[in-house]
């Protein structure tokens, strides 16, 4: 069992209050992923949750269980840090064998779990060997290794992938989904990527300044974000915002229009505009759009349409897909 619950609990630094009081409640088996900008207190959350920070208020159980000033060891937690924290002396099977054995837990059981660790992930070929002699996302996987063995009630992953390049990053990203769904085991994943966020998580914590601004599953943020700030973060790229006249004509402080809504046309439609740089990604291609009274506009189309620099071309809206805000960035029904 994994079921973590939050109420009102709270994290003050001297006189600074970086987690306000938070209430959250995460379901055992659940994936679950903290994302927000850089200082929004994500990590911070993590860390309370695993009892390397103290709470300064509230109550964090486990299970049901008050686990708010219980020793980090004892709450049956596992974490898997940015950075490896691999003993380079030692092989990959004396590494995840390690939390075990400092446990006392016999050889004959620590071989049997580390045997069983490694074919879940692949490392089997490499036991004998030692981290130097490993890629970046062998060794990740080493260090998530040492957190299986320990069989614990919930992972905890603290932007785990930071360190890694960007085809492997994509690997590790499905491996550690593909991992979840093996072990159905609850995991709470901190990244600053909503990418990350929106591809692995079944629900979604999006913090802003120590604030939870919305949970949901990555389609409920994506389609009903509560307010201006997690519709501009949830989305790749970003929504685009309009002020002025047109987010008046709509009843609105400002409207927001995901550029994969906004439809573009070299003959007619309802916004002209200049076209100016344009990413060509192969399938999509991306346009940043200038358009009078507006400002620049980023619309997704096809890979196949072909615009160039300096180009009048016209934009259109997907009515449905129209976001409306008030002055406060509070989303409008």
């Amino acid at each position: 069992m994994g079921s973590i619950t939050l109420e009102k609990v709270q994290k003050i630094y001297g006189n600074v209050e970086v987690i306000p009081g938070i209430d959250l409640t995460i379901n055992d088996g659940e994936f679950v992923v903290f994302v927000g900008p850089s200082g929004c207190g994500k990590s911070t959350l993590l860390r309370l949750i695993a009892g390397l920070e103290d709470v300064s208020g509230g109550t964090l159980k486990i299970d049901g269980r008050d686990v708010t000033d219980i020793a980090p060891a004892k709450r049956g937690l596992a974490m898997v840090f940015q950075s490896y924290a691999l003993y380079p002396h030692m092989s990959v099977r004396k590494n995840i064998a390690f939390p075990l054995k400092m446990a006392g837990v016999d050889k004959a059981e620590q071989d049997r779990k580390v045997e069983a660790a490694a074919k879940v992930l692949n490392l089997t070929p490499y036991l004998d060997r030692r981290p130097g002699q490993l890629s970046g996302g062998q060794r990740q996987r080493v260090a998530i290794g040492r957190a299986i063995v320990r069989e614990p009630s919930a992972f905890l992953f603290d932007e785990p992938l930071s360190n890694l390049d960007a085809a492997l990053r994509v690997n590790m990203r499905l491996e550690i989904s593909e991992l979840h769904q093996s072990l159905k085991t609850t995991m709470i994943y901190v990244t600053h990527d909503q990418v990350e966020a929106m591809t692995m998580a079944d629900k979604i914590v999006v913090l802003q300044a120590g604030n939870v601004e919305q949970v949901g599953s990555p389609l409920e943020l994506y389609r009903t974000p509560r307010n201006r700030f997690v519709a501009g973060f949830i989305g790749s790229p970003k929504m685009n915002f309009v002020e002025g006249e047109e987010a008046a004509r709509h009843g609105a402080y400002a409207i927001g229009v995901r550029p994969e809504h906004l439809a573009l046309s070299k003959e007619s439609g309802q916004w002209k505009g200049t076209v100016g740089v344009s990413e060509h990604l192969g399938s999509d291609t991306f346009c940043y759009v200038h358009v009078d009274g507006i400002g620049t506009l980023n619309v997704r189309t096809s890979g196949e349409v072909s615009v160039h620099h300096g180009d009048t071309v016209y934009l259109t809206p997907s009515e449905a897909n129209i976001h409306r805000f008030d002055k406060d960035g509070m989303a409008l029904r």
